[in-house]
């Protein structure tokens, strides 16, 4: 990150403490850092009129970019800070407060609150699902209370869900540029581009042709899973429709929820917007959660979070095999591109697992 911004940390603390700072002084951290954000902690003590006060606080910078299907998102968090979003939060569950939500052009920086607590892999099965449940709570208690919403106009819609799926079907390249060197493509499939044992079709990302292809051994039914996926898909859409709509948070996994003293604070709302009940569980479920684990998270987060939804909503029949339709509309294809771009045998079979267990889910519901 290039500098600190004096004026805008002096501006932020004294929103922070109410009350004018004079100077500061302090060390930062890197928490998150690439290429379009930078994510950084600052710590140290502000000089005030009435003495000393130490303090700790995060800078998030945004450069523009556009995320497919969804262009506003780097920059909807800044949106939602200069909205009344933040008055449908409970103290059990909320977003970072902000002190100070800055755009520059092509930039926007958000000096925000420090969330400390249980987070990522530190979250254990107990934690999550009084995480999932209290989503749910929420959502569902969100979904009669619409009119708090009012005047929030920078949300994701919710056919963002099927946009990100159909860019496996509409994201093309040409063979002459896969084969190129311009193309970051790995050389041994450019290699089976050229032994056309990958086949690319008209309109289809390489994703969609690796899988039908004669060098993706991916078991036979797992392939069928998926490819039904493609064939059906607009039954399935047509079907999802059917849930009720909601607030989702669409990026809702273990980093970003933090646990402590039986409160949540959830991060990086820059997907957020409208979406269909079970996304963000299906999200949670599924997202960055160890293999071995899958079954039982499913069976036990996905129960604590109907439950809470159904305080409020009415819930379809087979709402799991909604949930398990979210996974593979959101993951099936991350997972033949996992396997397909690496030839690290451990990697190949550790997708084959995540994908087998999402199969075997979806056969525990014989109503379906």
């Amino acid at each position: 990150m290039n500098g600190i911004n004096q004026t805008a940390l002096l501006k932020a603390l004294g929103n922070l403490f109410d009350t004018k700072v004079q100077s500061a002084d302090y060390t930062v951290e890197e928490l998150q850092g690439g290429t379009l954000g930078d994510v950084v902690k600052l710590s140290g003590e502000a000089q005030t009129a009435t003495g000393t006060k130490p303090f700790t606080i995060v800078l998030k910078s945004q450069k523009k970019w556009e995320r497919a299907g969804d262009p506003g998102s780097w920059r909807r968090e800044y949106d939602l800070y200069q909205s009344n979003f933040g008055n449908i939060f409970t103290d059990t569950l909320r977003r970072p407060q902000c002190y100070l939500a800055e755009m520059n052009g092509d930039k926007i920086e958000l000096w925000m609150e420090y969330v400390d607590g249980k987070s990522g892999d530190k979250l254990d099965l107990k934690a999550l699902e009084f995480a999932a449940a209290e989503w749910g709570r929420f959502q569902g208690r969100l979904y009669n209370q619409s009119e708090k919403l009012t005047g929030i106009r920078c949300m994701s819609e919710p056919d963002w869900l099927r946009k990100n799926f159909e860019q496996w079907h509409k994201r093309t390249y040409s063979y002459e540029f896969l084969i190129s060197e311009k193309c970051r493509l790995p050389g041994f499939l450019k290699q089976l581009l050229k032994d056309r044992k990958i086949r690319l079709y008209d309109g289809k990302s390489f994703e969609y042709g690796c899988l039908r292809s004669e060098a993706c051994d991916i078991p036979a039914h797992l392939k069928r899973m998926l490819m039904e996926l493609d064939e059906h898909k607009d039954a399935v859409f047509k079907r999802i429709k059917e849930l009720p709509v909601v607030l989702c948070h669409r990026d809702f996994w273990t980093e970003n929820i933090f646990v402590s003293n039986g409160k949540i604070r959830l991060i990086d709302w820059d997907c957020a917007g409208w979406g269909f009940l079970g996304e963000d569980i299906a999200s949670l479920v599924y997202d960055e959660i160890e293999t071995e684990n899958l079954y039982d998270y499913f069976q036990t987060l996905v129960p604590a979070y109907v439950h809470a939804v159904s305080e409020y909503i009415n819930i379809p029949q087979n709402i799991n095999r909604y949930i398990t339709d979210l996974i593979l509309i959101v993951f099936s294809y991350r997972a033949v591109q996992e396997y397909m771009f690496t030839q690290d045998p451990e990697v190949k079979k550790e997708q084959i697992k995540r994908l087998q267990a999402v199969y075997e889910l979806r056969e525990l519901d014989e109503n379906y």
